[in-house]
């Protein structure tokens, strides 16, 4: 019985030691993708037939439309932009993807939405428990700003909303630019919490971002 009780303890040991070296593991990997620098912008890697440029770095899909517009598209987990939240201290690095690999380090560019500078309904989701935990302090009227290679988007929040896990219309298109924030509600609630904190804010102005 001694003998089993050791083999038993020994195994929560280990068990333990390995769960706190994964949590250690991701808040560290966390805290690097928050500190990401912003990249340089894009560099001119080909010219097209008609004259046009395109654009492209390691790690994008790059394609042409039948009209010459190049469009950008950024692989599963690439830098997208910097989002930042002044009145609450929040600073997030945007990834490509919202699955939870690429949440578990930062926050995420919602799949066929528009990326930043496009117009339409950017859609960003993150953890509450972590990346998005400041939103909960958030209020109407206050500042985002949405950092790109070259340009920096200043919106202004429009309304704060709780919905439930299936109503995506949030996500719909919009005539004007708008930044759609996504993460879990309530922020306090242990396991899966069962509904969603929406944060929309509309363009204001954009401007270059000095290098």
């Amino acid at each position: 019985m001694n003998r089993l009780l050791r083999v038993v303890e020994w195994c929560l040991v280990c068990v333990g030691t390995g769960l706190a070296t994964w949590v250690v593991w991701v808040m560290v990997e966390a805290e690097y993708t928050r500190r990401m620098p912003i990249p340089p912008p894009l560099t001119i890697t080909q010219t097209l037939p008609d004259g046009k440029s395109l654009p492209g770095d390691a790690g994008s899909a790059r394609s042409a439309g039948t009209s010459g517009t190049v469009v950008v598209t950024p692989s599963r987990g690439a830098w997208v932009a910097r989002l930042e939240a002044p009145t609450v201290q929040m600073k997030a690095t945007v990834l490509e993807g919202s699955d939870d690999r690429t949440l578990d380090r930062g926050a995420g560019h919602i799949e066929d939405t528009p990326l930043p500078g496009q117009p339409g309904n950017i859609g960003i989701a993150g953890h509450r428990d972590t990346i998005f935990r400041p939103l909960k302090r958030i209020q109407v009227g206050d500042p985002l700003n949405l950092t790109t290679r070259d340009r920096i988007y200043h919106f202004t929040i429009t309304s704060t909303t709780i919905v439930g896990p299936k109503d995506v219309h949030v996500l719909d298109p919009t005539s004007e630019p708008t930044l759609t924030l996504v993460t879990c509600y309530p922020f306090e609630f242990i396991g899966r919490a069962p509904r969603r904190f929406i944060v929309q804010a509309r363009l204001e102005r954009e401007e270059l971002r000095s290098p």
